[in-house]
């Protein structure tokens, strides 16, 4: 039930914390999410008795999503392109080696009140430190804020050792250089831009129905993966070692294959080994056990995947909004997975069948989604909208036989 509990304060701070970075900024957010972990952490540790412990789990729960949606949305919006795939990896393999930590950690540290309190109080280093990260100098302009930004775009030039390149920039070359975003700006967005254009709501569907799948499919296979009989701590550190190759592998994919075929055939081999593991005997334990770890691994680097592809393909205005949404969305799967896990009692078959039938779905669904390699982040719902047009033409020319006298040599004149 706390785990329940904190899964839903996770999904509520997705819904209600996009919205507001894109409001008043990735960092301004981003230092609240810290101190509000640290301290709610905390509280957890000392709560007197359940009912305390799990309302400060839930508000914990909350900043985790603004912590996850800002950093992901800062880290995109700092990385020139050809570069983001690597960076976005690099914060993957951190999230990983964290998974492995705690298995230490928890073994070190039985006593759940301890441990929670050792893992709370770093954020309270994190919180001190945030101060000095960068906000989006992107995000800045868009907001009328381009002063701000010459100011950070010159202290980063400074630390890159750019400082002579870093002084020439001024707040009307920032406005030049992106003029027609800020033509097309609107004053303030909503939810509602989601789904307001044709465009940007196909890949709202489309993406919801990634997101849902990966989770679900995710957190199904966590749970089935307890009732191997292997110790608790050793199990956790097995979920985190095989997250290294998968993102490795990932990260070259989307690198050089692109982020659409990485993301659907990801999604595609982790349904079929989900499903595989229904014909094999339950006594090839280590079998089952391994083709369990190889769909979780797959499933890991969708993830890593889907949160590179989904900020490059909501324009920034509404970025933090989209990757709310969709963040919202994997909590949902991960709270609808226990109650499909429950189904075993009486279909024993059924779980793993609609665990491994979620991905392939979401795989389907993603092929729908246009190709984001190598192109600039979009600024505005126009740009994603134009960008699309200009694809169908594209398209529609290439489909277009030629005529026998457009191929014929011309007579000169």
């Amino acid at each position: 039930m706390a785990q329940s509990i904190y899964m839903a304060g996770v999904l509520v701070g997705a819904l209600l914390l996009g919205g507001l970075s894109d409001k008043f900024g990735r960092k301004a957010l981003l230092i609240w999410s810290y101190l509000q972990l640290g301290v709610m952490g905390t509280c957890a540790a000392f709560a007197p008795n359940y009912a305390t412990y799990c309302a400060f789990r839930f508000a914990g729960g909350m900043a985790l999503s603004g912590f996850g949606l800002s950093i992901t949305c800062l880290v995109v919006e700092w990385i020139p392109t050809p570069h983001r795939a690597v960076t976005v990896a690099i914060t993957g393999f951190a999230y990983t080696l964290g998974q492995i930590l705690l298995a230490g950690v928890a073994y070190a540290v039985p006593h759940w009140r301890w441990l929670q309190l050792t893992v709370s109080l770093p954020f309270f280093f994190f919180f001190l430190y945030s101060w000095w990260l960068a906000e989006s100098a992107r995000w800045l302009v868009l907001s009328g804020k381009a002063e701000r930004a010459v100011k950070v775009l010159q202290q980063v030039a400074k630390i890159n050792k750019r400082k002579e390149e870093g002084e020439k920039i001024t707040v009307e070359i920032l406005k030049e250089n992106m003029k027609g975003e800020l033509a097309g700006l609107k004053s303030s967005y909503a939810f509602s831009d989601l789904v307001r254009t044709p465009v940007i709501r196909h890949i709202f569907f489309c993406l919801s129905v990634v997101w849902f799948s990966i989770s679900f499919s995710y957190y199904g296979l966590a749970m089935d993966l307890q009732n191997f009989g292997v110790s608790i701590y050793l199990i956790q550190v097995i979920f985190g070692a095989v997250d290294f190759p998968a993102k490795v592998v990932v990260t070259i994919s989307i690198s050089y294959l692109g982020r659409r075929v990485s993301l659907v055939v990801a999604l595609f081999l982790a349904g079929l080994v989900i499903i595989a593991n229904i014909f094999v005997p339950t006594d090839l334990q280590t079998l089952r056990t391994a083709l369990a770890v190889v769909g979780k691994g797959c499933l890991s680097a969708s993830f890593n995947c889907v949160f590179l592809y989904t900020t490059e393909l909501y324009p920034t205005p509404i970025r933090q909004t989209g990757l709310g949404f969709g963040s919202t969305m994997a909590r949902v799967g991960g709270i609808v997975a226990p109650l499909v896990k429950m189904l075993d009692e009486y279909y024993p078959f059924l779980p793993p069948t609609v665990y491994g039938v979620a991905p392939l779905v979401a795989a389907m669904t993603a092929g729908f989604l246009p190709e984001t390699l190598n192109m600039p982040l979009p600024d505005t719902i126009e740009e994603v909208e134009s960008r699309s047009k200009q694809r169908k033409m594209a398209d529609s020319k290439e489909k277009i036989p030629l005529r026998p006298q457009d191929t014929a040599p011309q007579k000169e004149a």
